[in-house]
């Protein structure tokens, strides 16, 4: 498996994209080693977000402090834009398992391109959607609330859905979590197994975004 960053992964979805730099570099001098990059069509799930030129404009920013920036395409047949994010300058790409009929032929691509690849459930997914692509992979993403937009509460249920995934993955891939992460639900997602959280409004939508990371950190015993 790759080494990968572990830790609070802030997720620019919540950020302010007037001052999208700046707060990249808030987050990156408080220690962030992963930046997530929420990528959306419009179809795949109904909101647009950003794509590869603003993964080319905060890339180098990323990688000049050590970290990496992680890319979950939630689109349509995602194999069809690893090249062009690839050349953006993302480290990982993360795929859904349910936006392509071919969810192996797209982790190939990813790591044909020299990227991490990972996968992404849905919560209506089985965990078992994971288990002939565990050796293929090095980050298996559970989400935590329904895709597409900030803010969504954490979904009942979800804490024991990360244990099973772990028991079934092993050390084999590390796990990331996705939606509803904040003070309260850091701990026990890291209790249940998971290795990486994402954070966006929990972070980016505080009064002070840096203490917040640090707060999300430590509840998770992240340091």
């Amino acid at each position: 498996m790759t080494d990968i960053p572990r830790g609070v992964a802030p997720s620019i979805l919540s950020a302010d994209f007037a001052r999208l730099g700046e707060q990249v570099e808030l987050v990156l001098d408080a220690g962030a080693r992963t930046i997530h990059f929420d990528v959306m069509d419009g179809r795949f799930v109904p909101p647009i977000t950003v794509g590869p030129v603003v993964a080319s404009a905060i890339a180098p920013q990323v990688h000049d402090a050590g970290a990496i920036l992680d890319v979950h395409l939630m689109v349509e047949r995602p194999e069809r834009h690893v090249e062009a994010f690839a050349s953006a300058g993302a480290d990982r790409i993360l795929v859904q398992v349910e936006s392509t009929p071919n969810v192996a032929y797209a982790v190939k691509a990813i790591r044909d391109a020299g990227l991490s690849p990972g996968i992404v459930l849905n919560p209506g997914t089985p965990a078992s959607a994971v288990e002939e692509l565990i050796d293929d992979v090095d980050v298996v993403l559970c989400m935590t609330v329904n895709p597409g937009w900030g803010g969504q509460p954490f979904l009942p249920g979800s804490v024991a859905r990360i244990r099973r995934l772990r028991a079934l993955v092993g050390d084999r891939a590390e796990i990331e979590v996705d939606g509803g992460v904040d003070v309260e639900t850091a701990g026990p997602c890291a209790e249940a197994g998971a290795t990486i959280l994402v954070a966006g409004s929990a972070v980016f939508g505080a009064e002070d975004p840096v203490r917040a990371f640090h707060q999300i950190s430590a509840a998770a015993g992240y340091g």
